[in-house]
């Protein structure tokens, strides 16, 4: 249901959720792609991540990434992410601080039931980062605006979900998201995914293609284990090699997060 955006230090890489009461989403969380799942009225979805992003001389670390879903409706979701970066450049000293968060709403127009074609927009903002974060770059100034699109359908026995948007400038490059996710449960516990994720900022030399795979594993009826590694297959203009990964727990709470949602089946 919600994104894997975090801070501008990933997005070059990607820049980019699952339906509490189905295993077999295959977009949202550990993925860059999102897809049009929401949590359900008055429900809850929390997802906490570890996010390495790997270069040569330069690592980064998203640690942790704070991903917070609120339903309202069955087709309505209200998104704040946040993420808590550390960077090691080769030579130089760590900095951390807080990247730059994403405040979105998600609605999901079109809803075919479980196997049709479900179709939603997602506008979300991306707030300026703090002047420290800013200085060491970790953050960006903001304000952008992104507005996406994600669709999904069962084709056979895969779900195919697609993510294509556009950033809109208040401050920074205009850039263009597309995503392309495709999975399959294995068994009522664990589902397998792959994806294509592609990330153009126009003008710049960040242009990144990547490739990953990863799945979600269900530890209980309200805890669900995240899991991702990638590589980018076009790297940076200078050829870097890339890597990134995300390992973390998505935490499905229901009535106003009072209680743990039973209904994760």
């Amino acid at each position: 249901m919600a994104n894997s955006r975090g801070a501008d230090i990933v997005r070059p890489l990607a820049g980019l959720a699952l339906l509490p009461v189905l295993l077999h989403a295959q977009a949202g969380p550990p993925f860059l792609t999102n897809d049009p799942g929401t949590p359900g009225n008055a429900n809850w979805e929390i997802n906490i991540g570890e996010v390495p992003t790997i270069a040569r001389g330069n690592r980064s670390y998203q640690s942790p990434q704070l991903d917070l879903n609120f339903g309202v409706g069955e087709r309505i979701q209200l998104t704040y992410e946040l993420p808590y970066v550390l960077q090691d450049i080769r030579g130089g000293e760590r900095d951390s601080g807080w990247g730059n968060g994403y405040a979105g709403v998600k609605w999901r127009f079109l809803d075919q039931g479980e196997g049709g074609l479900q179709v939603s927009a997602f506008p979300q903002v991306e707030l300026g980062g703090g002047s420290d974060p800013r200085a060491a770059g970790i953050a960006v100034p903001g304000p952008r605006y992104l507005v996406p699109v994600e669709a999904t359908r069962r084709i056979g026995p895969l779900d195919v979900g697609i993510e294509v948007g556009y950033f809109i400038p208040g401050k920074g490059p205009r850039e263009r998201i597309m995503g392309l996710a495709v999975g399959r449960p294995v068994d009522e516990r664990l589902e397998l995914d792959a994806e294509i994720y592609d990330d153009n900022a126009f003008g710049t030399a960040q242009h990144a293609t990547t490739f990953d795979i990863g799945g979600r594993y269900k530890l209980s009826h309200s805890c669900i284990a995240l899991f991702m590694m990638g590589r980018s297959i076009t790297g940076f203009a200078d050829g870097r090699p890339e890597l990134l990964g995300y390992l973390g727990v998505q935490i499905l709470l229901s009535d106003y997060g009072r209680s743990l949602n039973r209904n994760a089946d």
